[in-house]
């Protein structure tokens, strides 16, 4: 398959990485009623994408690119697990795991991959816990994706499940869903263009408010997603 036609696949809204049954700490703030409309529901996309998606997942991701690339295994499961460690809130450390085992395991079914089929015993053994974003840029590495596309294209898929999370809890519309990723699109092309030469001392997340709201999430009376 063509390398960018890859790239779009496992981005696409749907590939089954489960994205789709997280919202990522946004539904403590529609049912606390502090995202009650497109406005703020775009502020909360920028607060993710701006102090937690970017600084550190995206540059994980090309930090495992590169690692991959390299075929140094033991890095990539040394930055596994530093992110995390960098996820402090269980809801979201859990929700990055079973999207990267999701993520794998497909990947895994299309093709053989030596360093993916290692990587995928490390996680079996327990060794290592498998976060999408290390997952994601592993494969970038193994299917040649280049790095600023492939940033792009992760930033722009997160910020469309979190805005498809929001269209199912909040009466918003499918063209107030469609404005907020255009407003997006600028600061998307600028995070991915700003982390290309990041390496890991430079991953740092500062999103407390995010953090917090994901905690809360596990003592909502009902609850529409996982996190």
């Amino acid at each position: 398959m063509d390398n960018f036609l890859s790239l779009l696949q496992f981005t696409d809204g749907l590939f089954p990485a489960g994205a789709y049954a997280h919202s990522f700490g946004l539904e403590s703030y529609v049912q606390s009623g502090g995202v009650a409309d497109a406005a703020e529901v775009e502020n909360f996309l920028r607060a993710y994408l701006g102090g937690s998606a970017a600084p550190t997942d995206l540059v994980a991701i090309l930090c495992a690119w590169r690692s991959a690339k390299a075929g140094d295994l033991g890095d990539c499961i040394s930055l596994d697990e530093t992110l995390d460690a960098m996820k402090t809130a269980s809801e979201l450390r859990d929700a990055s795991r079973q999207m990267g085992r999701q993520t794998l395991r497909v990947a895994n079914h299309f093709a053989t991959h030596a360093l993916l089929a290692e990587f995928g015993e490390a996680v079996a053994a327990e060794l290592s816990p498998c976060h999408h974003a290390v997952v994601f840029g592993m494969i970038g590495a193994a299917m040649q994706w280049r790095g600023p596309e492939m940033a792009g294209a992760y930033l722009y898929s997160a910020s469309a499940a979190m805005v498809g999370a929001a269209l199912r809890l909040l009466p918003l519309g499918q063209l107030a869903g469609q404005r907020i990723l255009w407003n997006v699109a600028p600061l998307i092309a600028h995070l991915a263009q700003e982390a290309q030469d990041k390496g890991r001392a430079d991953m740092w997340s500062f999103a407390p408010a995010l953090e917090i709201a994901a905690m809360r999430h596990a003592t909502l009376e009902a609850r529409l997603f996982r996190s």
